[in-house]
């Protein structure tokens, strides 16, 4: 009986499913034929048509933003100093050993903070060079991108290596240019990705080093004793947390980290 239920089911639900489509469209040709004022608007793409002072229109306009959220966290983690702060934190948790400790959503939110801290001298320049000068009809929207990519990409060009530069300057078959001005998003952003990682190693390095000491010497100190079953990461970890409050670690590393970046000079 379940098998000729299934059968049967397999056969019907397609036909039902269609007839249900024929007649959803059915009914809406009927509707539009007794309704035509429901027509859809026609989307203009010159702002000319609707008395605006921008190239494009409104919802053109809507439509591009929109798109461009779904770009946003990777812009976000790829164009500001997201990638030195986060990998730091990182690299932070896994020398101290404490696993989970601080979650991941406390270091996230963290380097999020921290990323909107270093980028304000930024954000002011865009919102006091493109923005507002945009929003009052000042300049057109050219002029508006324009401007508000300038300072990030003085930012990015700031706190990357000339031989990072170089390397894709190389790769993509590019003559050398004298202005980092000058040089392209496409080679600028790669470069300046790798540069952070780059920066973000030496940076964990330095914090794994006491660390990796304090593991060394309680090794040391229990097989001396002989405790060969009793694991050294377990008792090392108390010494290091200790070590990390009493040189007031948090302050040390945010310091550190937020003071490593090179800032377009005003």
């Amino acid at each position: 009986m379940n098998y000729r239920l299934k059968r049967i089911l397999t056969i019907c639900l397609p036909l039902i499913v269609l007839g249900v489509l024929f007649w959803f469209f059915s009914s809406a040709a009927e509707a539009q034929n007794a309704f035509p004022q429901l027509n859809m608007p026609n989307i203009s793409i010159d702002g000319k048509t609707a008395n605006e002072k921008q190239t494009f229109s409104t919802t053109l306009l809507l439509l591009g933003g929109l798109s461009m959220l779904s770009l946003a966290p990777y812009i976000l983690a790829m164009c500001t100093a997201f990638i030195r702060i986060v990998m730091t934190l990182s690299f932070l948790r896994s020398a101290m050993g404490t696993q989970q400790v601080p979650p991941t959503q406390v270091l996230m939110g963290l380097a999020l903070f921290l990323t909107m801290f270093v980028m304000a001298p930024v954000g002011e320049k865009i919102n006091n060079n493109a923005l507002q000068p945009y929003l009052s009809g000042k300049i057109k929207q050219a002029d508006f991108f324009e401007r508000a990519y300038k300072p990030i990409q003085e930012f990015m060009s700031y706190n990357t290596r000339d031989k990072d530069i170089e390397l894709f300057l190389n790769i993509g078959r590019v003559k050398k240019l004298k202005n980092r001005k000058n040089i392209p998003f496409y080679i600028l952003l790669p470069s300046f990705v790798l540069s952070e990682i780059k920066t973000s190693f030496q940076i964990g390095f330095l914090i794994y080093v006491p660390f990796l000491i304090i593991d060394m010497i309680v090794a040391s100190v229990l097989m001396s004793m002989g405790m060969f079953m009793l694991s050294p990461m377990s008792i090392s970890l108390p010494f290091k947390l200790l070590l990390f409050v009493l040189i007031d670690g948090w302050h040390l590393i945010v310091k550190g980290v937020v003071e490593s970046f090179n800032m377009p000079r005003t």
